[in-house]
């Protein structure tokens, strides 16, 4: 990734000049192994309270995989970690040895235990590294820039030749180091000192990246140049207050700019598409493209009543071109039958639901549906909200098969934060369901890990186009799209349809409105039609 020489960097308490390093937490940042770390510890500590409470004859009260991880737990050493949680539930267990076996009620048994837990996973499962992230890592690497990784955990190593990423980096600090140099853990900030120290730049000249809040507070009391905090879940506000300059739902929302710092990608800063019209010719050349397209605010634009957004026979005859020229899917939200109505095109893959449901064009046999399971709360949780926003004026529920939308363009400004309370109080009264954001609509979703990024790897992967000369390409204008941008960060491109907002974003590019997507929709024609001619890729 070149240096976004048109992107203004924003202004950064603390740091002056060009970064001379930059320091990454390994879980939650550069691996997503904080899932199996969180399942791990919730293994652990349920196993332990359970026994503990049946012992007692008390009441059993679970470990909280979302609150207690992010509190005690997550980004400190691991018999940190257990301490300070069992301190929030008033118990105290003797340190122990090292060498205590899993079985030993005392704080090193039980880190030995969740240890035995996670090696368990690691064995037979994948580490995968966040895309965002090794983009930006090569962009530092092409700038010079000194890059460390290091992490509380005694796995680190494992989880990082696991991922295939160990070699990235110049330096690396472990749980080992920290138990060999007798080194305190975060909120401490020894262990960033250490990778900073081994890089031999000084602190006030390295950026901290963290999605811990114990990392964050390190970051700030060790007086680190840029602390960045990475959202990965709803806990903006906790890492700002933590001592974040920044903070980002992934690294692909940040650009190295060519005065050497780090930028905020934004809707309103992105490249336009036009000026840059050489450069991504130049990176489709050779390329086999994949294009994925939003529909609402992308193909169509947004307006008051959601069942009137119709595709225009301009956009429907653009599209149907591209389709010929090489694989085309539409990803909404939208429910699939609706969504296949709506486009009208036998030659494209649809993905409707935010990607819950696939079906592949006329004659495919291709089709996925994720999250059947959820169907019988999804309907429950439907007459909840009919039933609860009865009394408040111009809001629309609207059921599709993997979700509830809830539309409040039209509802009065005094009447939003009551709307909103019913939908709280819904999602409360279905724990398994999660909130969606969009323009103007909440929805209420399947509990799962799948989005509009999974759905396209997917089709990715499913239809064989995983390949080093496929290009995908992703067209989309909400932030339900993110997902998506996030998920090609590095290995594809992102077209955002920019609106008056300041939303934070991992595209690339950006197009003024639904009507320059269909002008490049014609130079994404233009330059597959080129390609076929010259004997290149098939779609």
């Amino acid at each position: 990734m070149r240096a976004h020489s048109a992107l203004p960097p924003e202004p950064v308490a603390g740091l002056h000049g060009p970064l001379q390093a930059v320091l990454f937490d390994m879980d939650g940042v550069v691996t997503d192994t904080a899932r199996a770390h969180a399942a791990a510890w919730q293994r652990l500590f349920d196993e332990f309270l359970q026994a503990r409470a049946q012992s007692r004859g008390e009441a059993f009260r679970p470990f909280d995989i979302v609150r207690d991880y992010r509190l005690y737990v997550d980004g400190k050493p691991r018999h940190d970690g257990i301490r300070s949680f069992l301190e929030s539930r008033g118990i105290a267990l003797p340190y122990g040895s090292e060498d205590d076996g899993p079985g030993a009620q005392t704080v090193c048994g039980l880190g030995n235990r969740k240890n035995r837990h996670f090696r368990a996973w690691l064995e037979q499962n994948r580490v995968q590294a966040y895309p965002g992230t090794l983009q930006l890592v090569r962009a530092l690497h092409q700038a010079g820039v000194k890059i460390a990784v290091y992490s509380a955990s005694r796995n680190a190593g494992a989880v990082l030749r696991n991922a295939g990423v160990l070699e990235l980096f110049d330096a690396s600090v472990g749980g080992s180091d920290l138990a060999r140099l007798e080194l305190p853990g975060k909120p401490d900030p020894a262990m960033l000192r250490e990778a900073a120290s081994r890089l031999g730049v000084p602190p006030e000249r390295c950026a901290v990246v963290e999605d811990a809040i114990a990392g964050v507070q390190a970051g700030a009391k060790g007086e680190f140049g840029l602390v960045i905090g990475v959202d990965r879940g709803d806990c903006g506000g906790e890492l700002r207050q933590a001592g974040a300059h920044i903070v980002v739902h992934d690294l692909g929302e940040l650009a190295y700019t060519a005065d050497g710092k780090l930028a905020v990608k934004t809707l309103a800063n992105l490249p336009s598409t036009w000026k840059c019209e050489g450069e991504i010719q130049r990176r489709l050349m050779g390329k086999e493209p994949v294009v994925f397209l939003d529909y609402d605010g992308t193909l169509t634009p947004i307006v008051e009543d959601h069942t009137k957004a119709l595709l225009s026979q301009d956009m429907r005859a653009a599209v149907d071109r591209l389709s010929e020229c090489c694989i085309v899917a539409v990803v909404s939200g939208r429910d699939l039958g609706m969504l296949k109505s709506l486009v009208g095109l036998d030659s494209v893959y649809y993905a409707g639901s935010h990607g819950f449901e696939i079906a592949g064009p006329a004659g495919s046999s291709e089709s996925l549906e994720q999250g059947v399971e959820f169907l019988p709360e999804l309907d429950e949780a439907e007459r909840a909200l009919r039933e609860g926003l009865a009394g408040i004026a111009g809001h629309a529920v609207e059921r599709k098969r993997f979700s509830v939308a809830v539309h409040y363009r039209r509802v009065a400004v005094g009447d939003l934060d009551p709307l909103e309370a019913v939908v709280d109080r819904v999602l409360a009264e279905y724990p398994r369901l999660r909130r969606g954001y969009g323009k103007k609509v909440f929805e209420l979703r399947p509990g799962i890990d799948w989005n509009k990024g999974r759905a396209v790897l997917w089709l990715l992967e499913r239809l064989g186009l995983a390949r080093p000369e496929v290009l995908p390409i992703y067209v989309g204008d909400d932030v339900t799209d993110e997902d998506a941008f996030r998920a090609l960060a590095g290995r594809g491109l992102g077209f955002a349809v920019r609106d008056d907002g300041m939303r934070q974003t991992a595209a690339d590019y950006a197009v003024a409105s639904t009507r320059e997507v269909g002008r490049l929709l014609e130079l994404f024609t233009e330059i597959a039609t080129e390609a076929k001619r010259a004997g290149g890729a098939q779609p």
